[in-house]
């Protein structure tokens, strides 16, 4: 693509349904030009939608070793503004407009002689990129890929999966865990004991996960209750609500350091007229819950726009991952979990 803050125009070539309510949407550039991006990653898309603008962000499910083309695959979110959008109306010869690649969730980052890619719903998409990158690469790495599902009518990529299992390389163990029919012992939801069958030496393993906030809790809590080395765990969240489908990278805040030594600021929350401190190198966001107060906010990374908020006082040092785009920083905008105060602040919250 162009880079994180400058768009283009990606013209649909074909839809393909993947489940009752999946689809593969399928873009070409406009001016041809391969795409590159690492497997894993997503773009920002811009669609016009009855006269308004409106961006989302979706994982790129095609791997950078199909370059022609960028595909990312849609689950119908009921209610969701641009899911629906997509289901309905989008279709072969719409235009469209695209920022990016754009994350660092990728196996690319992360090398490794196995993995273990575990995912739910609509977070398949990262780890299918990855998965068909490995596989058009021939690489020796060990896969298990695990995809937990309501049914297994809405296990996405079957078939594909099972192709690339009985072909290798790389070696893919694919197993699916469903709430509702499929193997019994792979019936109902994650748990330790079942994470033990599918993976019996998942600890050995770099793991990637992908899916809805509690899915990725209940992940996380389960391997750091087995002294799972977290700094070989990897994930990204996938968040399909009310219509804000989104696709980010989920880690905590960190904090950057900037000049100023062990100054304290104040950041005062103008709708709300309460303030707090923060420390030199302290992201206001992290400040914020440090003092029990919530703000919206996903990656934490400065990627997905979450916490994008106006500075309506001050000045901050904002170290962002294409979170935001030059005409909204113009516009006084920053990203609360990359921006550090260089001064006392007032924000609009």
């Amino acid at each position: 693509m162009t880079g994180p803050g400058e768009a283009e125009e990606l013209v649909c070539t074909h839809v393909e349904r993947v489940t009752h309510d999946m689809k593969t949407f399928v873009f070409e550039r406009a001016v041809p030009r391969p795409f590159r991006h690492d497997p894993g990653q997503h773009l920002a898309f811009t669609f016009d939608i009855d006269g308004e603008e409106v961006e989302r962000r979706y994982t790129l499910a095609s791997p950078p070793t199909r370059p022609r083309t960028a595909a990312i695959t849609v689950k119908r979110v009921p209610g969701g503004r641009v899911s629906n959008w997509l289901h309905t109306r989008l279709a072969p010869g719409t235009a469209v407009r695209a920022r990016g690649p754009l994350g660092a969730f990728s196996t690319a980052r992360h090398p490794a002689p196995a993995y273990l890619f575990l995912s739910g719903g609509s977070g398949v998409t990262p780890l299918m990129s990855m998965t068909r990158a490995l596989h058009d690469l021939g690489s020796p790495a060990d896969v298990v890929f695990a995809h937990s599902a309501r049914t297994p009518d809405d296990v996405p990529f079957r078939r594909e999966l099972e192709r690339i299992a009985a072909s290798g390389p790389p070696r893919v163990r694919v197993v699916h865990v469903c709430e509702d029919g499929g193997p019994p012992e792979f019936r109902g939801r994650l748990t330790p004991g079942m994470l033990r069958r599918i993976a019996p030496d998942f600890g050995a393993r770099e793991v990637f996960t992908c899916g809805p906030p509690g899915y990725m809790r209940a992940v996380r809590e389960m391997l750091a209750a087995a002294c799972f080395p977290m700094d070989r765990y990897h994930q990204e969240s996938f968040e399909s609500a009310g219509g804000t489908e989104s696709a980010e990278r989920a880690a905590p805040p960190v904090p950057v350091p900037v000049p100023g030594g062990g100054a304290t600021y104040t950041v005062a929350l103008s709708r709300t007229g309460t303030s707090v401190e923060c420390a030199a190198g302290t992201s206001v966001l992290e400040a914020a819950a440090r003092a029990g107060i919530t703000l919206p906010s996903s990656c934490g990374q400065g990627m997905c726009g979450s916490c994008a908020t106006t500075l309506e006082k001050g000045s901050v040092d904002m170290r962002h991952n294409g979170g935001i785009r030059p005409r909204d920083i113009a516009r006084d905008r920053i990203l609360l979990c990359c921006s550090t105060p260089l001064e006392d602040l007032v924000i609009d919250a």
